[in-house]
């Protein structure tokens, strides 16, 4: 993943608990790095470290802290760095989500190494929509649920996502009902 997952991993922990709780961290999670370079790719196992250290430093579940940072990567990250392409995906959560699919097209031709999930969405209507998420990453359903919760506060519309579809039942990928 690029650097700029593990910045914001970074920031979240260093807003809420301060920088030494983010040296432990990155102690426990045996991650040596002083600074990460947003647009320099780190291993994929750097980031699963670190919320595992993260999850046994401040002993909430490793879902609780990709919750908080899928909802921290909308509201500070992806608002403040990307500002425009947010912009560009529409001014309400039901446009944003059906243009989902488009917004990292966009990104990858800032980061080309990128390996994106995919979105696509289904059974789009008035008050909600099926979101799937297609990825080669285990283990990160709990960063799209605080995803869609960050999007959610950040158009004021509550929203909801529920996993209706999951690898590890056996399908081809996860897809989310999100009511909102």
């Amino acid at each position: 993943m690029y650097g700029m997952v593990n910045q914001a991993i970074e920031d979240m922990v260093c807003e809420v608990h301060g920088e030494e709780v983010w040296e432990l961290i990155k102690t426990k999670a045996e991650v040596d790095v002083d600074v990460f370079i947003s647009n320099e790719s780190y291993p994929d196992d750097y980031t699963y470290r670190l919320v595992a250290a993260a999850s046994e430093v401040s002993k909430a579940p490793a879902d609780e802290i990709l919750v908080a940072f899928g909802e921290h990567w909308i509201l500070r990250t992806a608002s403040e760095g990307y500002g425009e392409l947010m912009h560009a995906g529409g001014s309400n959560l039901k446009d944003f989500l059906v243009n989902l699919p488009n917004f990292h097209t966009r990104v990858v031709m800032i980061y080309p190494k990128l390996q994106p999930p995919r979105f696509e969405v289904t059974d789009v209507t008035k008050n909600s929509l099926n979101l799937h998420y297609i990825t080669h990453r285990d283990g990160l359903m709990s960063f799209v649920v605080g995803l869609i919760s960050g999007l959610g506060k950040l158009f004021k519309t509550p929203a909801t996502s529920t996993l209706i579809a999951s690898r590890a039942n056996g399908d081809d990928h996860e897809i989310f009902k999100v009511e909102w």
